[in-house]
């Protein structure tokens, strides 16, 4: 079930919304959880109890962790049960592939592909419950005792498909103690539409664009060409999964939860490290404190922080998905962070912002193309592409720019910048100091909220196209 289809705007999210405050407090988080698990259950019955398994190991692994007097052991047993769940369903049919072309090269019987389908969120979940036992090991919070809590906080349906990651230590007072108001829910419900609006009415229309041009024959893409499919697949991706967070963090908000922020702006970065400060938050700083603070960090020397920075990079990359390209992504980020370390930062201090931004913008979009195309060397032929220079069939390239592609790229380009919430500031005396001004421009914005929502519906009943690119994460 996706947050963007009818069936949960229209059904599964009003009875939520319903049942959750027709009970009493003490009820609210067993009501939660019940939700929680159908949803998931809508993917799929026999992954629901896998994760169900997953959730009691974890409840009992953490009682474990605290109670212990040589927790350590148990905490290597946890992490290496949720690692080895995560391999398994993830990452089995990749190394069974490369292992059978490493035996074919010695004439070795292949291994037979176990063909083990990938539960939905498996990767967000897992890396919720290691937090989880690694923070009670560290003593930066209590063990919980309650198990319906416990289970609440990895199964909670707003972020358990497409996150945030949301660290135990973030929420675990808000299990008990939620803040409920007319205004939060208001907010939340805002910054919902908000979300909803970027996948259904930017994200689904850049998409659409990327799908045409990266299904055609990539020897024939002029340089335009190339360059406007991995363009407009930039945008869907950051559309995509921007707008996932944000109706994550709304519906949170709805039910009394604050997630924390997941991007902000990166596509206004000025180096690759400021891009990973904005870009997918919670896992850039998941990474940081659970593998590369642990490798040493910036606490060692020089070359070993440049090594944890390349290890980090690429498990960063592999945890998108079980694909060399992934890996590939990861890696190519990893080094531009390299290099920026070994002097490069000081010059893109210096040159200025708009060419700072610039190549950020060209190293992210070629990074893209290992992460949109699943061949590597197809990828590689993409890249030559976009620098061949080549400018045949610019008739197929101007298809594309029909009145509402150029509406949807406008305010796509604008919306991935900090024009809006600048706007706001600026006007944010006026509107104090002016309140006729203040009710109208109040108006307005709930009129254009509610304008958001209606049209978003009518795409979502009207269109079939609707991708939901999170399935190999």
């Amino acid at each position: 079930m996706l947050f963007s289809s009818t069936i949960f705007l229209f059904f599964f999210l009003p009875i939520t919304l319903l049942s959750y405050f027709l009970v009493g407090s003490k009820l609210r988080n067993l009501v939660l959880l019940i939700f929680s698990m159908i949803f998931y259950a809508w993917g799929g019955v026999s992954y629901t109890i896998i994760f169900f398994i997953s959730i009691i190991f974890n409840y009992f692994m953490g009682l474990a962790i605290a109670q212990s007097v040589r927790p350590k052991r148990y905490l290597i047993f946890g992490v290496g049960v949720n690692l080895l769940l995560l391999i398994v369903f993830k990452y089995a049919g990749f190394l069974v592939q490369n292992l059978n072309e490493l035996f074919s090269s010695f004439a070795i019987p292949p291994v037979k592909d176990p063909h083990i389908l990938l539960p939905i969120g498996i990767s967000f979940y897992t890396f919720q419950s290691l937090s989880y036992l690694v923070d009670i090991y560290r003593k930066e919070v209590a063990v919980q005792k309650r198990f319906v809590d416990l289970a609440l906080y990895i199964s909670l349906f707003p972020q358990l498909i497409a996150g945030p990651i949301v660290r135990y230590k973030d929420i675990a007072f808000q299990l008990q103690n939620k803040a409920y108001s007319l205004t939060r829910f208001g907010s939340g419900v805002e910054q919902f539409i908000i979300g909803l609006s970027k996948k259904v009415l930017l994200a689904n229309n850049f998409g659409e664009a990327a799908d045409h041009i990266f299904a055609g024959n990539i020897h024939d893409l002029s340089s335009p060409l190339a360059w406007l499919g991995i363009i407009a697949y930039a945008l869907q991706i950051y559309f995509d999964f921007s707008g996932y967070s944000d109706m994550a963090i709304g519906l949170g908000r709805m039910l009394g939860f604050d997630f924390l922020e997941n991007f902000n702006f990166p596509y206004i970065s000025k180096s690759i490290q400021e891009f990973w400060r904005r870009w997918h938050i919670s896992l850039s700083t998941w990474f940081r404190d659970y593998l590369y603070i642990p490798l040493g960090g910036n606490r060692v020397s020089k070359s070993r922080v440049y090594v944890n920075l390349l290890i980090v990079f690429t498990m960063t990359g592999f945890w998108h998905g079980a694909s060399w390209n992934f890996l590939i992504w990861g890696l190519f980020h990893g080094l531009f962070l390299v290099i920026e370390r070994l002097g490069f930062s000081k010059i893109l201090s210096k040159i200025g912002a708009p060419f700072s931004n610039f190549y950020v913008i060209v190293v992210v979009l070629i990074g893209w193309v290992f992460f949109r195309v699943e061949s590597l060397s197809e990828a590689l032929l993409y890249i030559a592409r976009l620098f061949s220079f080549q400018f045949q069939d610019e008739s197929t390239f101007w298809s594309f720019f029909d009145l509402k592609f150029m509406l949807v790229l406008g305010i796509g380009l604008i919306s991935s910048t900090a024009f809006f919430p600048w706007l706001a500031r600026v006007f944010a005396p006026v509107m104090k100091k002016y309140s006729i001004l203040d009710i109208t421009f109040r108006s307005f914005y709930l009129l254009l909220i509610l304008s958001m929502f209606l049209l978003s519906a009518f795409y979502l009943v009207a269109d079939t196209y609707n991708p939901f690119i999170y399935y190999r994460f």
